[in-house]
């Protein structure tokens, strides 16, 4: 096994928003595919964006995710509010073993979080 998360989707109230939320923080085009009342953006390495009126909701609540900043997470930070995004909690060491994290929330009202080793 890789990885633990094999797949993860991350929920929209308006899935162009956030796949241009997205696409400025990854720094990367996306694109919305139209399943009928499932609208989902497919990100690189893996998981998506998703809208759909009744199964997905976004939330400060229920697991945290963490998005790899690499070896220094300063990049992908600093492009957060100017994608739209709110810093929750900056860049704060967790121990040398794991390194860094920051909380921040989307354009969506979801709680995310970065991780880095610098």
């Amino acid at each position: 096994m890789s990885s633990l998360i094999a797949w993860f989707e991350i929920p929209t109230a308006d899935i162009n928003r956030a796949a241009q939320f997205y696409g400025a923080l990854l720094a990367t085009d996306l694109s919305v595919l139209d399943l009928g009342a499932l609208k989902m953006v497919l990100l690189p390495e893996g998981g998506a964006l998703v809208q759909h009126p009744t199964a997905y909701h976004p939330s400060h609540e229920g697991p945290l995710l963490y998005l790899d900043g690499g070896e220094d997470m300063a990049e992908l930070l600093s492009r957060v509010e100017i994608a739209g995004g709110k810093i929750i909690r900056e860049k704060t060491q967790v121990s040398p073993s794991f390194g860094y994290m920051a909380l921040f929330e989307d354009t969506e009202g979801n709680r995310l979080a970065i991780r880095s080793l610098g």
